[in-house]
């Protein structure tokens, strides 16, 4: 990791840019698939499985036989550690629900707000290097918390032609209706369009490789909606001289294992802690079975030293990180000052691992500095809210002089008479 001493603000956007990927011949590739897929269905889709996976899927969804066996693949620990995950991942989504206030906007006038779930969803679920089932909770549960009536679920196939035991439990265990064995830009295209065998959905949700991404972007043009923009994985760390070194390395190592195209940044006013967490960070690195990831990774990523805590804090809001872990000795005080992040880490004994698996927050979240702007996903991102008011004679009698004085001044006469014949009467 290259370390950058004190820059100057004005280097800062150059500095905390994410790796660019170029888009145009990315999404021709990807829009050639969505195609296939929308006129030749099932048959694209196990072509495409063919020749992307090196499988030959004959039937696309996951039968009760293959669910039963992944159950009998899965170790007991392994089964307790889904269970207490999807203890506190209900816990906080539950927690989530909307409740419904009616509120009188003025005598006569009621307006209330009604959560509404989404009818028909479906989750997407990387496969590559790592059988991500913890996505699956993320995903499934809120969904089913929410009360979407259908909930679809998709992955890519290993080379047995059968998805990740830990995929299928999950799945199982969590409330997913139906499970298929497509992945890439097709499985979002079958998501979005439907198939013989794969039902349309109404938004899709989940992360993946570019390909899925920018599948997921050119779908919501006009087919479905999507959960949020999501490029590569991310952590910023904030550190000073009361770090562990130990922690802060692992906290690194641990989001750059994801990939090579994953980004870690190190922010602190010590650069005593840096160098220290640099030779921490080499000892670990040897030992990860997933080093080859986790160097490439590191390849690109950068240590900035600052000044002090407030032009931390400025550098990591202007970074709007999708994980932020909060090392230092005031770290509930910075955690007051943070505006864009996905999702925060507060002190020492608080790593990423936590939110990732069971602490109960969601670990799908805005990358690629979209949170500035967006949430990560949550209860509400399986609803729609559906506003209601009902108005009394008394009621339109109160606004309703208000409401033909605006239409007229838009010249709006028809909007206007329909308040004005209603008196009149």
């Amino acid at each position: 990791m290259k370390t950058i001493r004190y820059p100057e603000k004005e280097l800062w956007p150059q500095l905390l840019a994410r790796p660019v990927f170029e888009t145009q011949s990315l999404d021709e590739r990807v829009k050639g698939v969505l195609d296939e897929v929308k006129a030749r269905g099932d048959v694209a889709l196990k072509e495409f499985t063919l020749k992307f996976d090196g499988v030959q899927v004959d039937q696309l969804q996951v039968g009760d036989e293959e669910i039963q066996q992944a159950s009998r693949q899965i170790s007991p620990q392994l089964k307790d550690a889904i269970t207490l995950a999807i203890d506190t991942i209900t816990r906080f989504h539950e927690a989530q629900k909307h409740q419904t206030v009616v509120v009188e906007t003025a005598p006569g006038v009621t307006c209330w707000q009604k959560a509404v779930p989404i009818d028909t969803v479906g989750l997407y679920i990387p496969g590559g290097t790592a059988p991500l089932f913890s996505t699956v909770l993320m995903l499934a549960i809120p969904a089913r918390i929410a009360g979407c009536k259908e909930v679809v679920l998709s992955s890519p196939p290993g080379k047995d032609g059968a998805l990740h035991p830990a995929i299928v439990y999950a799945a199982q265990a969590a409330g997913v209706n139906k499970i298929f064995k497509v992945g890439g830009a097709q499985a979002i295209a079958a998501m979005a369009f439907g198939t013989a065998s794969i039902p349309k959905v109404n938004k899709i949700f989940g992360p993946g490789n570019q390909y899925v991404t920018a599948a997921k972007q050119l779908v919501s043009r006009g087919d479905v909606a999507i959960d949020l923009p999501a490029g590569p994985s991310e952590v910023a760390v904030l550190a000073d001289d009361s770090s562990n070194p130990v922690f802060l390395a692992s906290d690194l190592l641990s989001q750059a294992e994801h990939g090579p195209d994953s980004q870690v940044v190190l922010f602190s006013t010590s650069e005593n802690m840096i160098d220290r967490t640099m030779e921490e960070l080499r000892k670990q690195l040897e030992v990860l079975p997933r080093k080859e990831y986790a160097a490439k990774s590191l390849d690109h990523s950068k240590c900035i030293l600052v000044r002090n805590y407030d032009e931390l804090m400025d550098m990591v809001n202007a970074y709007a990180p999708e994980h932020l872990i909060i090392s230092t000795s005031n770290a509930e005080q910075l955690a007051e000052k943070v505006t864009h992040a996905g999702s925060v880490f507060i002190g020492e004994y608080t790593p990423e691992s936590a939110g990732d698996y069971a602490s109960g927050t969601n670990h799908t979240l805005p990358t690629n500095g979209y949170a500035r702007v967006y949430s990560g996903v949550n209860l509400d991102s399986f609803n729609k809210k559906i506003t209601f008011q009902k108005i009394t004679k008394e009621g339109l009698q109160q606004i309703g002089p208000a409401i033909e004085v605006m239409a007229s001044a838009e010249e709006l006469i028809a909007h206007k008479r329909a308040v004005s014949l209603r008196i009149q009467k």
